[in-house]
Parts: C-alpha cells; sequence; structure tokens
C-alpha cells in the first residue's frame, strides 16, 4: 500500500484521506439506513392501527422509537394540545423539513468526493507526464533518466486509477443512499397522510359529539 501512494505522488496522500473519509461515511450511512428500514415500515404501520383504537397507546409506542424519524415526525404532530387539522398537517410538514437534514446527511460530503478525486486523479496524471517528460533528453538517448520516465509515468497511471476508484466506489453509495431517501421519503409523505386523515376524522367526530350535547 505504501508503494503504491508513494508511485501516486503528490495527489495520492489527498485521495487517500479521501477513501477513508468515503469509508467512513459509507459505514455510518449503511448503519443507519438498515436500522431505519428494517423497523420504519412497521412502526409506522402499528402506530396507525393503535392510532385508531387508542391515539395514547399509539404515543406511547412511538416513544419508544424515537431514534426513527418517521417517529419523531409523528409525535411532533401528536404533541400538540388539541390542534385544528390545519394546525396538525403544519405540524407534521414541519416536522418533516425538521428531518429532511438527517435523512440526507453527509450528502454533500459524498457529492465533494465524486466530484473532486477524478480531478486530483487527473492532475495526478498530468504531474507524472511532467515529471516523464522533464527526464526526456531528446537527442541524447543514452543520457535520458529512464527512472525518471518510468517513474514519472507510473506516477499517472497511479494516481489515475486511485482517482477513479475513489470516485466510483464513492459515487455507487451515494446513488444507493439516495434511492433510501427517496423511499423514506415515500414512506413518510404515505403514512404522515393517512395519520392526518385519521386525525381529522377524529376531529371531525369529536366536534360533532360536542355540538350534538351543546343542542
Amino acid at each position: 500500500m505504501l508503494d503504491i501512494i508513494a508511485a501516486g505522488g503528490l495527489v495520492a496522500w489527498p485521495l487517500l484521506i479521501a477513501s477513508v473519509v468515503a469509508v467512513a461515511l459509507v459505514a455510518e450511512r449503511s448503519y443507519f439506513w438498515f436500522r431505519i428500514r428494517k423497523r420504519g415500515r412497521k412502526v409506522a404501520k402499528d402506530a396507525l392501527q393503535t392510532y385508531l383504537q387508542d391515539p395514547q397507546a399509539a404515543f406511547s409506542k412511538l416513544g419508544m422509537n424515537t431514534d426513527l424519524p418517521i417517529a419523531r415526525i409523528f409525535l411532533e404532530a401528536l404533541e400538540l394540545n388539541d390542534p385544528n387539522p390545519e394546525e396538525f398537517r403544519l405540524a407534521l410538514e414541519s416536522a418533516v423539513q425538521a428531518e429532511i437534514p438527517v435523512l440526507k446527511r453527509f450528502n454533500t460530503v459524498f457529492e465533494t468526493i465524486v466530484n473532486v478525486a477524478p480531478l486530483l486523479g487527473l492532475l495526478g496524471t498530468i504531474l507524472g507526464l511532467m515529471n516523464a517528460f522533464s527526464s526526456l533528453q531528446l537527442g541524447d538517448v543514452g543520457g535520458t533518466d529512464t527512472v525518471g520516465v518510468t517513474g514519472g509515468i507510473s506516477e499517472a497511471l497511479v494516481s489515475t486509477v486511485m482517482g477513479l476508484i475513489v470516485a466510483i466506489f464513492t459515487l455507487l453509495f451515494t446513488n444507493m443512499f439516495r434511492s433510501f431517501y427517496l423511499r423514506e421519503l415515500a414512506l413518510i409523505q404515505e403514512a404522515g397522510g393517512q395519520l392526518e386523515l385519521f386525525y381529522r376524522h377524529r376531529y371531525e367526530r369529536e366536534q360533532e359529539k360536542t355540538y350534538a350535547s351543546t343542542r
């Protein structure tokens, strides 16, 4: 590994740092999405079914799953003190907007690595070729520094390969995490719409009971 880094020249070090950062963030995001995708849909489904029978029990179930974005979104709306349907909807929408940065965390870092890594590889290619050409002595083949030429070409090739590997690796996981984000957002919108509909029906029934009792 050290030989490869040495052969890659100056740009090999920032590429190595970028690869370490990418691996660390991929591991963190993989754990994050594994946890959410494993439990998120089930928690939302159970909470909605329970809410139809006992809203307080649904609130308690959600409180035991506050590590999930969808649970925090539901709780944000259910914690309001007797809101009307419009206020309930606004609370849901505000909670969704607050959770989006959590779901898209590190996306900017991933995109930066994907864009910068090939450019660093290209820079290494240019530097390597410059070193190779600087070792050539035209008209004096015997005096040409063959070590410098081969070293420059090696630097050009290794840095290009490193840049592409880092970019491709990061891009694959970036696209995968983006698909997870879109699916989770669709689930949140679907479940949030159902919860809003359930609350609206419950609110209207209570208003009708109140109106009937006052007549």
